[in-house]
């Protein structure tokens, strides 16, 4: 049979490139004709996952990675890290010329051969310009999106609601009625990029959603049954592939020996707890705390009598980028004493190999920024989650996680992540107590839930027939032969 090659434009972000590289990697382990062309766009930060990325295609000869060159404008300025989304969107726009020529020369080496065909584009939805090339090449393109079905609802929703308002919403607007949210939504836990000057590189972004062929989306059928069953008979939407939990089980990361000597601290200190007793902080790989708010977690874990796996991290110097680093002297920052108090009772880490660590069955509890891929990793294991958004579409997911799908604990629902607010001792004791109840009724719901994630990605399940059908229509596309 003909090989067919389908191209992949992730954007350099590990929330959304583990997800995209994994799913490439599902592809090619059900199909045997399918190759996978992943185009690697730089990251405008200094980052490890281009040591990710190839550590996975030298493992996948049928997964070929092309580089993007860096194009000749200069990297993102300073003052734009207060609109993140906003210079990301810009900063792949920049890369379109590069990559309209590296497909180009894809397509144009495959017409010469009659043995593989491109028969597809995947982009994630921030890389959503390059929709454009696939219609010039004449090739159809898919959408990848590294969240979940509720957020995609959102954005399908934000250019209708700024044809009609035209304005950056406010926390004191009336709810959004999303169709694919079950429960009127309050502005103040919308994501943050509407607010922060991002507002219209999402409105950009979002109306250009619906030009593809179908959009893959990070979740399954059982966890967002009214949101996937809301776009059904909705002729206007692409077709919708609920692939998910598409997650890096093994922690996939190329190790430095200083993770592999932290990752080896972690999981031998874990060995030594009681089964279900550790409630494990971690805030992803952008989150992190000022010395007063480290304090008050600090003065909150003591406090709640639990054992305790803090991964704290310390905020960028002002103006130095995004990426948090360990913090050199640790008592510096926390309480006179704290170290010496909980010794045996709890560990701090900087960076920590969260899936392994939630897989570990001495963790009962997880206090979570609510990235998607957290929460994803988190229902797999079985691990109640406390709710601690910080950037991005975390608010969100927090709301909905909490309110609509009764799978996680509550504590902060709009917390956003250098607002200065800082979130008292007392709160986080009474949310570390209850996330590790050991009867609630979210516990309960997470281990079942944890079940059908399983399911869902077996043969049989519903990402499993789902990733089948996309199968069937990327090899299916007529228009995608050379």
């Amino acid at each position: 049979m003909k090989r067919v090659e389908i191209v992949f434009i992730p954007v350099p972000g590990s929330g959304h490139l583990v997800s995209t590289l994994q799913f490439a990697k599902n592809l090619i382990d059900r199909n045997d004709t399918i190759s996978i062309t992943i185009l690697s766009i730089p990251s405008p930060f200094p980052s490890s996952l281009s040591s990710y990325t190839n550590s996975l295609v030298a493992s996948e000869p049928r997964i070929q990675l092309i580089d993007v060159p860096q194009p000749p404008e200069k990297p993102p300025s300073i003052e734009s890290f207060k609109s993140p989304a906003k210079i990301f969107s810009l900063y792949i726009e920049t890369h379109l010329p590069n990559i309209r020529n590296i497909i180009t020369e894809i397509v144009s080496s495959h017409a010469k051969s009659d043995s593989v065909r491109v028969a597809g584009i995947v982009v994630d939805f921030f890389c959503a310009s390059m929709i454009d090339v696939a219609n010039e090449l004449h090739l159809p393109s898919y959408l990848f999106m590294p969240s979940n079905t509720g957020y995609l609802s959102f954005m399908l929703h934000l250019p209708a609601y700024h044809e009609q308002n035209g304005e950056v919403p406010k926390d004191s607007d009336p709810e959004w009625l999303i169709k694919g949210i079950e429960i009127p939504v309050p502005p103040r836990v919308l994501p943050v990029a509407l607010t922060d000057g991002s507002y219209s590189a999402y409105v950009k972004l979002a109306s250009r959603f619906r030009e593809t062929k179908g959009i893959i989306v990070n979740t399954f059928l059982e966890l967002e049954t009214h949101a996937i069953n809301s776009f059904s008979d909705d002729d206007q939407t692409p077709p919708l592939y609920p692939v998910g939990p598409v997650i890096d089980l093994d922690d996939g990361q190329a190790h430095s020996n200083l993770e592999q000597a932290q990752r080896d601290r972690i999981i031998k200190w874990l060995d030594d707890q009681p089964q279900s007793s550790v409630v494990f902080l971690c805030f992803g790989s952008m989150g992190s705390f000022e010395a007063e708010q480290v304090k008050e977690i600090a003065a909150g874990l003591e406090h709640s009598g639990q054992r305790f796996l803090w991964a704290l991290r310390m905020p960028p110097p002002k103006g130095k980028g995004m990426m948090p680093s360990d913090f050199s002297n640790l008592e510096e920052v926390l309480p006179d004493g704290f170290l010496e108090r909980t010794q045996g009772k709890g560990l701090i880490c900087g960076w920590a190999p969260q899936v392994e660590v939630l897989a570990h069955e001495a963790v009962g509890g997880f206090v979570s920024h609510c990235g998607w891929n957290s929460i994803l990793e988190s229902l797999w294991h079985g691990v109640p989650i406390v709710t601690w958004p910080m950037y991005a579409e975390q608010q969100l997911n927090a709301f909905r996680m909490v309110k609509e799908l009764g799978l996680a604990m509550e504590m902060r629902l709009d917390y956003k992540k250098g607002s200065g607010e800082v979130v008292g001792a007392d709160e986080i004791e009474r949310a570390v107590v209850a996330v590790m109840d050991m009867d609630s009724e979210v516990r309960k719901k997470v281990k079942e839930m944890g079940e059908m994630t399983r399911k869902a990605v077996k043969d049989g399940g519903s990402s499993f027939a789902s990733v089948g059908r996309f199968i069937e229509a990327v090899i299916g596309n007529n228009c995608g032969s050379n």
